[in-house]
C-alpha cells in the first residue's frame, strides 16, 4: 500500500505590527494558508525581538513604525541572532527612507500594506 505524499513543512511566521487590525487580519490571511503557520504576534519591536528568539520563525513580517523600538532596529538585532530567519518589512510607502534603513539592517524584501491579497 502506497503512503500518502508528505506534506511539506509550513513556513513559520511571526507578524510584528503596533496597530492590531493590521496585525490580526494578516495573521489571519497567512494562517489561511496550508503552507503558511503563523507562530506569534508582537506589538512593538521590542516584542518582535524577543518572540523571534524564543520561537525562531522561518519569517518575520515586520511593521517599521512601532514603540518602544522601530522596525529597523528590530530587523537588525534579528537578522543579526537569527541568520536563518527572513524578515519582510512592512510599510505604507514604497519610497519611505526607513524601507532602505531596513534593507540595509538585514532585511529580505518589503510589501506595502495596500498590496493585493496575492
Amino acid at each position: 500500500m502506497p503512503q500518502a505524499p508528505k506534506s511539506p513543512t509550513p513556513i513559520r511566521v511571526l507578524v510584528a505590527d503596533d496597530q492590531a487590525l493590521i496585525r490580526r487580519g494578516m495573521a489571519m490571511l497567512l494562517d489561511a494558508e496550508a503552507d503558511i503557520q503563523v507562530v506569534g504576534q508582537a506589538a512593538d519591536g521590542d516584542e518582535a525581538v524577543d518572540m523571534a528568539q524564543r520561537l525562531k520563525p522561518d519569517v518575520v513580517l515586520m511593521d517599521l513604525h512601532m514603540p518602544r523600538k522601530s522596525g529597523v532596529l528590530a530587523t537588525r538585532e534579528i537578522t543579526a541572532g537569527l541568520p536563518r530567519t527572513r524578515v519582510m518589512v512592512l510599510t505604507t510607502f514604497d519610497r519611505d527612507e526607513l524601507v532602505f534603513d531596513a534593507v540595509r539592517a538585514g532585511a529580505q524584501a518589503y510589501l506595502l500594506k495596500d498590496a493585493s491579497e496575492e
